[in-house]
């Protein structure tokens, strides 16, 4: 069991990395371009889940081979990913608004961090169980 928390939690870390840099990536160029807070942070963690749900399933909580996605997963994954997404785009909005739209892009990667923190747990024992 440790070993198994020790590996998800490294693998997690890891996707979680990357797609934290495609979230931010998509989220600072569509917001640069005009689009509005809100819809450019629902653009960068739709980018985003979609390379966690498959990397998260095929490798970080995959056991024996066998992969962790299908419909029922998504469905709980969906919906985690939902109330994250209603959290992290009221916290970014709140801070463009408060202090301007480049300090939201410094914070963006704070608040995501700070959702995956407690996503991992939930993925875990939720999601992929």
């Amino acid at each position: 069991m440790r070993m198994s928390l020790f590996r998800q939690g490294s693998q997690y870390i890891a996707f979680g990395l990357l797609q934290l840099a495609v979230d931010w990536g998509v989220f600072v160029a569509a917001t640069a371009l005009g689009l509005p807070v809100a819809p450019g942070n629902l653009l960068g963690r739709v980018s985003g889940a979609l390379l966690g749900f498959w990397l998260n399933g095929r490798y970080t909580f995959a056991s024996g081979g066998e992969q962790r996605h299908g419909w029922k997963r998504f469905a709980r994954f969906a919906v985690l990913w939902l109330l994250m997404t209603v959290i992290s785009t009221w916290l970014i909005g709140w801070v463009a608004h408060s202090l301007g739209l480049k300090y939201a892009w410094l914070a963006k990667p704070m608040v995501e961090a700070g959702l995956a923190a407690v996503t991992f747990f939930l993925l875990r024992h939720v999601v992929y169980r």
